[in-house]
């Protein structure tokens, strides 16, 4: 149903059709405004003509004047014709107008004619200005719908682009993970790849919308902290505090991976003595503020082999910006002996 709505709609703006119908209601409405008692083809044939003039006037100026003088900014050209316009074609009308009265025999309406000619000057100038500011109207409104289409668009594009770069960084790092328990036979494997099958349903079937559940998020991050446990054992400290009702809110998804997969990479995997990997998650109705914090080495490579983040923040700071403009916060803790991250968004 909806379909065909909009297929009679742009069949009718394709066509014009609306202008006609526009115009006969006006000619209907002058009609009923002006009576019938000088007769119905009398009164029909006079309001053709003025109706006709006004069209004429109305597409001259929104067709010819206003793309030819007003856009390139030219006001004065602008309004010098729009007046010689005016004066030149509403003069045309009241000659007609006066010649079919002189047939019709309305001598009465002759002279009511040319007493009303001013008003009818300033009617016509009257009419054109609103045309005008109906037109600047409807295309500022149009080019700012346009507008956000596009900038909606560009977002949409930058979101795939950037989500298409975290998942096979993601998993990249989880399959070398897997290749280094196999090597070893090490009976973990198995439940590593099924953690590994849960997170990959999870982000090829339920991370192509703007936003998830903050609940599905969390479980996201569980599945990824239990495979880093799986990995390790129990010679690094991992802990995940979540504190608050997580049920009805949503994040935009795999907001937190890059931070994680930052912590792993530069923190556990360096050998450190004290490996340890902190998260705490609190929510309320309205803001998430999430805190990660890892151990550090004492020797940190040089910038070649050590690009702190890699496209991971990078990333993250885009998606911040473009989903949560002027709505978060992102500061990084940068000391010796750890590297700790906060981020509040605002939900």
């Amino acid at each position: 149903m909806t379909t065909r709505i909009e297929q009679l709609h742009q069949f009718l703006i394709r066509h014009k059709i609306h202008h006609i119908v526009f115009w006969v209601a006006m000619l209907v409405g002058l009609m009923l405004y002006q009576g019938m008692e000088e007769g119905f083809w009398f009164t029909f044939f006079n309001n053709v003509i003025i109706v006709s003039f006004f069209a004429i006037l109305i597409y001259l100026n929104l067709n010819y004047l206003i793309p030819k003088y007003l856009i390139p900014n030219r006001p004065w050209m602008y309004s010098l014709s729009l007046i010689v316009s005016c004066f030149i074609l509403i003069t045309a009308k009241e000659i007609i107008q006066f010649f079919y009265f002189e047939l019709t025999s309305r001598k009465h309406a002759q002279r009511v004619l040319l007493e009303s000619i001013n008003i009818q000057f300033l009617q016509a100038f009257i009419v054109l200005v609103i045309s005008t500011i109906t037109k600047i109207t409807s295309d500022w409104l149009r080019h700012t719908r346009e507008r956000k289409e596009l900038e909606n668009r560009t977002m949409q594009a930058e979101l795939r682009f950037l989500k298409s770069q975290i998942n096979p960084h993601f998993l990249f790092n989880t399959l070398n993970n897997l290749y280094a328990l196999t090597l070893k036979k090490d009976d973990r494997a198995p439940e590593i790849v099924i953690k590994l099958s849960e997170m990959m349903r999870y982000m090829l079937y339920e991370c192509n919308e703007k936003s998830v559940p903050l609940q599905k998020e969390v479980a996201y991050l569980r599945n990824y902290l239990d495979l880093e446990k799986l990995r390790h054992g129990q010679k690094v400290e991992i802990s995940l505090e979540v504190n608050g009702i997580i049920n009805n809110q949503q994040i935009a998804p795999l907001m937190f991976i890059p931070f994680l997969e930052n912590s792993f990479k530069h923190g556990l995997n360096q050998q450190i003595e004290k490996c340890f990997v902190n998260i705490v998650l609190n929510v309320d109705e309205n803001y998430l503020h999430f805190f990660i914090e890892n151990g550090k080495p004492d020797y940190i490579p040089p910038p070649s082999q050590h690009r702190s983040g890699g496209i991971g923040l990078v990333n993250v700071r885009q998606r911040l910006n473009l989903l949560y403009p002027k709505s978060y916060e992102l500061s990084i803790d940068d000391t010796p002996k750890s590297y700790a991250v906060n981020l509040m968004i605002q939900l």
